[in-house]
């Protein structure tokens, strides 16, 4: 595997540049020796950006002026081929501060998505750390690698994407208590909350991420059902941004509302037993019929067309091509 990209420095072949024009609009092009982009206002020429410290500003062929910036991973993610929706960069840090990912971690995720949460981790953890990511659909899986390898030049060494059941294949690929943090991402989390804590080490976290409130209800009486974990913790982030010019100081009109829960819990050491808490009595009692109401069909699961996914797949191993062309393909 040839070495990943680095995310600062000289504009080189291959790089991914983002290009914001006089009205702010964003255009992002990956460089070709001899390549352009073209507008109704004219022509850039790629071979006036690769070589350029980033943040430079160029001029196309009409006089309009481009400030090229190479692209956040926050950017690359919202814009990247999608065959699942993605976790949004306000969740992902709080799921990089939340379990505490730290460089050398190994780290295990399902499902694997689109790779946007896959890329988060893979820098958190560093180049000693460890990635395990399980997919149920290889559609999904070639997607998530496509718009790694994109972003990073290659794949990972360190990463490895397994597609099956957690359930099945988290006892297959990891040792016993050797996992230092999980996070899924999935249907059903509170399915696999005993594989989970099998494979995590004493201490470690576990993060649910979570679409409805009645799966953060099932999950956490699933947690707290196993008596392996601490307490669940549920949250969800809400960010919003600010109009600020001169006096005109006031919230935007819009904001990054309601996108997932979070859930997180730590693994208890082998029989360890969570001392009671006390809580108030609840009001209302609920049934074994009424947890059972809660399956994955009723909570409504999204589906992507299979048509759709081949496309998305083709798109992101196409985008990985081009940004690493000497790379051989069964690298990616």
């Amino acid at each position: 595997m040839s070495a990943l990209r680095r995310q600062s420095g000289e504009f080189k072949v291959g790089d991914r540049v983002q290009l914001t024009g006089p009205k702010g609009h964003l255009n992002t092009v990956t460089l070709e020796v001899g390549g352009s982009f073209h507008t109704h206002r004219g022509v850039l020429s790629h071979d006036l950006i690769i070589g350029q410290p980033d943040a430079s500003v160029v001029t196309s062929s009409n006089g309009i002026e481009y400030l090229a910036l190479r692209p956040l991973l926050t950017d690359f993610v919202m814009s990247m081929p999608r065959g699942a929706a993605i976790i949004y960069p306000k969740d992902a840090a709080q799921i990089l501060g939340q379990a505490d990912i730290f460089p050398g971690a190994t780290v295990v995720e399902a499902g694997v998505g689109s790779g946007a949460l896959s890329l988060w981790l893979l820098r958190a953890i560093g180049p000693e750390g460890r990635l395990h990511s399980f997919e149920r659909r290889e559609e999904f899986s070639d997607v998530a690698k496509g718009n790694v390898a994109t972003f990073l030049g290659a794949t990972p060494d360190n990463w490895t994407v397994t597609v099956g059941d957690l359930q099945e294949a988290l006892p297959a690929t990891v040792q016993a208590g050797s996992v230092d943090r999980i996070v899924l991402d999935m249907l059903a989390p509170w399915e696999c909350i005993d594989e989970c804590a099998e494979a995590l080490t004493p201490g470690g976290v576990l993060v649910c991420y979570i679409a409805t409130v009645t799966q953060l209800s099932r999950v956490a009486e699933a947690i707290r059902a196993s008596g392996q974990f601490t307490d669940p913790s549920p949250s969800e982030t809400l960010v919003r941004t600010w109009h600020v010019e001169g006096l005109a100081v006031r919230p935007d009109h819009r904001m990054i509302g309601h996108t997932g829960f979070l859930m997180t819990a730590r693994r208890l050491a082998p029989g360890a037993i969570l001392p009671a808490l006390k809580r108030r009595a609840s009001k209302s009692d609920y049934s074994d019929e009424d947890v059972e109401a809660w399956t994955p069909g009723s909570v409504g699961e999204r589906t992507v067309s299979d048509k759709r996914l081949r496309k998305t797949a083709r798109e992101a191993q196409a985008a990985a091509a081009a940004a690493a062309p000497d790379v051989d393909p069964s690298d990616r």
